[in-house]
C-alpha cells in the first residue's frame, strides 16, 4: 500500500483490497461489524492484514458497495478495528469507515482479494460555517432528534446533537433505515457536505411526513376498533341485563329483538300469506348483525306490517233510514248521492242476511266517482257517508301527484322508502273496510317517475282490487271492502280507462232554494262561531240569504256564499265593537248594501231594458258548462261595411275547433235557407261577419253554442231583437237540426240563477229533464225543438215591434 500526505484537501492515491457490500451501504463515520464467515470478506480482511504497516497502524479495506453485481464508482476506505467473534458466535470484524474513495484501475497484492488504485477524496469545510449550511445543519438536527425519540433512542440524541462537522452530521444519516440502497449509494457518491446535508434533510423530512400520516390512520383504525369492541361489550351487557329483569319480573324470553319480532308476529293473527312473509324477514333479522344497515330495513317494515289492522272491521250501520236521515240532516240536495249510499247500505244488509258477505274472495265495496263544480260538497260529502255507515273515514289528497310511487310505495331497495298512500290511508284507519276519499283525482299528473293514475287502476277496480300488491309490503293486501269515493271537477281530465272502473255520479249544483236552506242551517252557525257570535245575536232574514245567493254570489257551489255570510257578520261584530249597532241584530234584505256593497250579478231581467246586452240586433243568450258549473254566455254578432270590402267569417274569443266549426255551419245555414227565412243573404256574400264571445280572456270549445250562433246571426240580419228572457242551448246541423248536447241540468240550473225564465233546448235532451229540480223547472218555461226555424220563431221579438232598425256595421 502506498501513503502520502493529504494535508491542504491534496488527493493521495492508494492501494487497497476490496471488501464488497451486497445491497448494503457503508457511510463515513459509521462502524460496522462484518461476518466473515463470507468468503470475499475475509479473504479482503486477510489480504489487508498481509501487508507491512506502520507501527501502530491499523489493517486497511476498501468498502465498495455491490449493487446488482455491479461496483458503485466510489467506496469508503475502512480501518479493521478489532477482528474475534460477533454475538452469535461466527467469526467477524469490526470495520471503521473513514474516507470517501474514487475507484480507479485493478492492481495486483496479496492474497486472493481484488485489489484496486483507488484516490482518496478529501473535502475541506470552511470555518465558521455559511449562515445557509448552519441552518440546514440546525433542521438536519432537529428531524433527526425528532425522528430518533419517536423511536424511544434517547441515548443517541445527545451524540447527534454533538456533532459540528456538516459532512460527518449528512454521512450520520447513513444510520437511517429507511433509506433505500440508492439513497444512500447517491449520499455515498455526492461529494458536496452540503448538497448531501440537503439531500439528508428533505429524505428525513419526507418521511416523518409519512410516519405522522400512518400514525394518524393507524389512530383512526384503532379508535374504530376500540369503538366497535366497546359498543359489542355494551350491547352484551344490554342483553344481559334485559335477561336478568326479564327473569326477576317472571317473564319468558330472552328479550332478544328478533325474538320479540317473533312473538309479536305469531301473536298478531296475520293472514297466512303476510304471517310467512314476516316469519321469513324475522328469520333474516336474526342472521343480520347489529350494525347491519338491513337489520333497520327489516324492522321497519316488520312494524309496518304489523301495525297494519289485517283483521279489523267496523260493523257497518244497516240502519237505512237512520243513514238516510243522516245525509240529509248534514247535505241539503245531492240526492242521487244520497240514493246510491242507501241503495248500497240496503244490498249489503241482504248480503249479510243471506250470508253472501265475501263472494269468490271479494267483498262488497264500492267505487263512486264524484264529478261536480269546485264548492258543491263533494269532500264533506265522503265524512258524511262515513258517518251514515259507521266507518272509519280517510281522505287521500291526490291533487299535484306526479310520482307512482305515491300509489303503490317505493321498493326496499330505496334507502328511506314507505309504502303508498293507499295502505297508509288504511293503517291510519285502523281498519280494513274504511270510506276512503280520493280528492281532486283529476288534478293527478304524470312526468318521469311514472303515471299515479295508471297505478290506480288495480286500486279502483273491483275486480283486481282484492289481490293489491304494494311495492313496499310486498304482500297481498284486500281493498274489496273499502268504499272509495274519488272526486273531480272536471271529468275529461281523468282518463277514459280509469273512469270505467267507477261509478259515475254528478254534482251539478245547487238550486237557490238549496242554498238558502245550507245556508241557514250549516254555513251561518260556523260562521256565527268563527266572527266569535253566540246563536241568537245575528239573524239573516231569508229574503237576504237569497238576495245574497241570487246576486251577490253566482256559482255552483256555496263557497262565495259562505264568505258573503262571513264577511256580513264581520261587519256587524266590527259595528258592535264601535258602539255604531246593538245586538241581537236581524240583517233584512234592504240592509245588504249598507253592510257589504252592491250586489255584483244583477239578471238580465232586472236590468233596464235599454241596457241589456240583447238591446240591439245581432246578440243572442247560450248556455254552457265550465269547471266552476253551467254559465250564461253571450254570442254577439256584426257584419262588416259593404266598402271596407271585407269578406268571410272572423271569430273572436278564444274559440276552439269544435266551435268554430259550429260557427261555419251556422253561416252556411243561413246562406243555404235565408230566402226562406225571409233574411237579405245578399248582405252575407258581400259583407264580412263577425262573431264574438265574450269575456275573450276565456277559453271555450264545444258544439252547443251552434242554435245560439245562428240565432245571433239571423237577429243581425232580419234586425229583430232577441227575446232578452229567452236562453238556449244546442248543436245544430247543415240542414237546421237541433241535435242534442251534455250538461244539461247544469245550463238549466244557470239560466235559473241569471234570472231566465224561457229556455230553448233540442227535443232529444227531454229526458234530461227529469234530473233539474222540480223548483227549478217551475220558474222556467222550457221549449223542447228539432229545428231552427222553430228557435227562431221563440227567441227572435217580432219584426213589427222594431221598425226602421238598421243593421249595425262593425266598428
Amino acid at each position: 500500500m502506498t501513503a502520502g500526505s493529504n494535508a491542504s484537501g491534496v488527493s493521495t492515491s492508494i492501494d487497497l483490497p476490496v471488501l464488497p457490500l451486497d445491497d448494503e451501504v457503508v457511510l463515513p463515520g459509521m462502524v460496522v461489524p462484518l461476518d466473515l464467515s463470507d468468503t470475499e470478506v475475509r479473504a479482503a480482511v486477510e489480504a489487508a492484514q498481509a501487508v507491512a504497516r506502520p507501527t501502530g497502524g491499523k489493517p486497511e479495506v476498501l468498502l465498495v458497495p455491490r449493487v446488482d453485481g455491479n461496483y458503485t464508482g466510489t467506496g469508503v476506505l475502512g480501518t479493521v478495528e478489532q477482528v474475534g467473534r460477533l454475538s452469535d458466535g461466527d467469526p467477524g470484524a469490526l470495520i471503521r469507515a473513514r474516507d470517501r474513495v474514487r475507484i480507479g484501475a485493478g492492481t495486483s497484492g496479496p492474497g486472493s482479494a481484488l485489489w484496486v488504485e483507488g484516490t482518496r477524496i478529501d473535502v475541506t469545510v470552511p470555518a465558521p460555517l455559511p449562515g445557509s449550511a448552519a441552518e440546514l445543519a440546525k433542521e438536519y438536527k432537529a428531524l433527526a432528534t425528532s425522528w430518533l425519540k419517536k423511536r424511544g433512542a434517547w441515548q443517541v440524541v445527545d451524540r447527534v446533537q454533538q456533532i459540528e462537522d456538516i459532512s460527518a452530521l449528512a454521512d450520520n444519516s447513513g444510520y437511517s433505515p429507511f433509506l433505500t440502497t440508492a439513497q444512500k449509494v447517491q449520499l455515498l457518491e455526492t461529494v458536496d457536505p452540503v448538497a448531501r446535508l440537503k439531500l439528508a434533510v428533505q429524505w428525513l423530512g419526507e418521511h416523518l411526513a409519512e410516519q405522522d400520516v400512518a400514525e394518524s390512520i393507524a389512530k383512526d383504525v384503532q379508535d374504530g376498533v376500540d369503538k366497535q369492541q366497546r359498543e359489542f361489550l355494551l350491547r352484551r351487557q344490554l342483553d344481559a341485563v334485559r335477561k336478568e329483569l326479564s327473569e326477576l319480573n317472571g317473564e319468558s324470553g330472552s328479550g332478544d329483538e328478533s325474538d320479540d319480532y317473533r312473538a309479536r308476529v305469531e301473536a298478531a293473527g296475520l293472514p297466512g300469506n303476510v304471517r310467512e312473509a314476516a316469519l321469513k324477514e324475522v328469520e333474516k333479522l336474526e342472521r343480520a348483525s347489529d350494525q347491519s344497515p338491513e337489520g333497520s330495513w327489516i324492522r321497519t317494515w316488520l312494524d309496518t306490517v304489523l301495525e297494519l289492522p289485517w283483521t279489523e272491521r267496523t260493523e257497518d250501520a244497516y240502519d237505512i233510514k237512520g243513514a238516510q236521515e243522516i245525509l240529509d240532516a248534514e247535505h241539503a240536495g245531492l240526492q242521487d248521492v244520497k240514493e246510491r249510499i242507501t241503495e248500497y247500505l240496503a244490498v249489503r244488509k241482504r248480503r249479510a242476511d243471506r250470508g253472501l258477505g265475501v263472494v269468490g274472495g271479494r267483498r262488497g265495496g264500492a267505487v263512486l266517482a264524484l264529478v261536480g263544480p269546485p264548492g258543491v260538497g263533494k269532500t264533506s260529502l265522503g265524512e258524511s257517508v262515513a258517518h251514515a255507515m259507521g266507518r272509519k273515514f280517510v281522505r287521500v289528497a291526490l291533487g299535484g301527484v306526479r310520482d307512482e310511487a305515491e300509489i303503490r310505495g317505493h321498493r326496499r331497495t330505496y334507502v328511506g322508502a314507505l309504502p303508498g298512500r293507499i295502505v297508509r290511508a288504511v293503517k291510519e284507519a285502523g281498519s280494513m273496510n274504511p270510506v276512503i276519499l280520493l280528492d281532486e283525482i283529476d288534478k293527478v299528473g304524470s312526468d318521469f317517475r311514472g303515471d299515479p293514475a295508471a297505478a290506480l287502476l288495480e286500486v279502483l277496480d273491483p275486480a283486481q282490487n282484492h289481490t293489491f300488491r304494494d311495492h313496499y309490503l310486498e304482500v297481498e293486501l284486500d281493498l274489496s271492502d273499502v268504499v272509495f269515493l274519488a272526486t273531480a271537477n272536471v271529468l275529461e281530465a281523468i282518463p277514459e280507462a280509469l273512469l270505467d272502473r267507477m261509478e259515475l255520479v254528478r254534482l251539478d249544483g245547487y238550486t237557490e232554494d238549496e242554498k238558502v236552506v245550507i245556508a241557514r242551517d250549516h254555513l251561518l252557525p260556523r260562521q256565527l262561531e268563527r266572527a266569535g257570535l253566540e246563536e241568537g245575536e245575528v239573524a239573516l232574514d231569508e229574503s237576504a240569504l237569497r238576495k245574497l245567493a241570487g246576486e251577490y254570489t253566482r256559482e255552483a257551489g256555496v263557497r262565495n256564499l259562505e264568505r258573503s255570510v262571513a264577511r256580513l257578520l264581520r261587519k256587524v261584530a266590527a259595528q258592535h265593537e264601535l258602539g255604531e249597532r246593538e245586538l241581537p241584530f236581524t240583517v233584512a234584505e234592504q240592509d245588504l248594501r249598507g253592510l257589504i256593497g252592491r250586489p255584483h250579478h244583477v239578471p238580465e231581467s232586472a236590468q233596464d231594458p235599454a241596457e241589456r246586452r240583447t238591446a240591439v240586433p245581432g246578440v243572442a243568450t247560450g248556455l254552457a258548462v265550465t269547471g266552476a258549473g253551467g254559465d250564461v254566455l253571450f254570442v254577439e254578432a256584426s257584419l262588416a261595411d259593404p266598402e271596407t270590402g271585407a269578406s268571410g267569417l272572423t271569430l273572436t274569443g278564444q274559440l276552439g275547433d269544435v266551435m268554430k266549426e259550429s260557427a261555419q255551419i251556422a253561416l252556411s245555414f243561413l246562406r243555404s235557407h235565408g230566402a226562406e227565412l225571409e233574411l237579405p243573404v245578399a248582405d252575407l256574400k258581400d259583407r264580412g261577419a263577425h262573431i264574438h264571445f265574450p269575456a275573450g280572456a276565456v277559453p271555450k270549445d264545444g258544439p252547443s253554442a251552434g242554435i245560439t250562433m245562428t240565432t245571433a246571426l239571423a237577429s243581425l240580419l232580419s234586425g229583430r231583437l232577441v227575446r232578452t228572457d229567452v236562453a238556449m242551448t244546442g248543436e245544430v246541423s247543415l240542414t237546421g237540426r237541433v241535435l242534442p248536447i251534455g250538461g244539461l241540468k247544469q245550463k238549466l240550473l244557470a239560466a235559473h240563477r241569471a234570472g231566465i225564465t224561457t229556455v230553448v233546448i233540442p227535443k232529444r235532451n227531454e229526458a234530461d229533464l227529469d234530473d233539474v229540480p222540480a223548483e227549478v223547472l217551475d220558474t222556467l218555461e222550457v221549449h223542447p225543438v228539432t229545428d231552427v226555424r222553430q228557435v227562431l220563431e221563440i227567441a227572435l221579438a217580432p219584426a213589427s215591434a222594431l221598425a226602421g232598425t238598421r243593421i249595425p256595421a262593425a266598428a
